[in-house]
């Protein structure tokens, strides 16, 4: 198994870890509590289509680091390439809103899960002129 795919798995593990401690030290702020069994969080409203989209995005990337070790060749390249894309500009939003409301560990790791899939993007793009 190449190199690459190894590393491009755990930095979909690392996102998934990073992105759920999250949503964990976010309930340990002032109020969450509160919040959340008033039905919200940060000003939005708990629905089931948020709780899904919230899924979703712990779901995609667990799987993708599943297929990032099963896929072949160039399929497994433009797969990490566009999902991680798709993430890079999803955590660029949330980084943006962080820094809006500047809290520090927020930023810390707001900032490490725009890292992570940039770092996917990177190394499956380089993993072409490997193959």
């Amino acid at each position: 198994m190449e190199d690459w795919r190894i590393k491009i798995s755990v930095l979909w593990l690392f996102y998934t870890v990073a992105f759920l401690a999250v949503l964990s030290l976010g309930a340990f702020e002032p109020g969450a509590i509160e919040q959340v069994m008033a039905g919200e969080i940060g000003g939005i409203k708990i629905t089931p289509e948020l709780l899904l989209t919230l899924a979703i995005l712990i779901l995609v990337p667990l799987i993708m680091a599943f297929l990032s070790l099963t896929l072949k060749g160039s399929i497994n390249r433009w797969a990490n390439i566009v999902v991680g894309v798709v993430f890079v500009v999803l955590q660029l939003i949330a980084l943006g809103e962080a820094v809006a409301t500047p809290v520090a560990w927020e930023i810390l790791m707001e900032i490490s899960k725009v890292v992570a899939p940039a770092l996917i993007v990177w190394y499956a793009w380089k993993s072409k002129q490997k193959a």
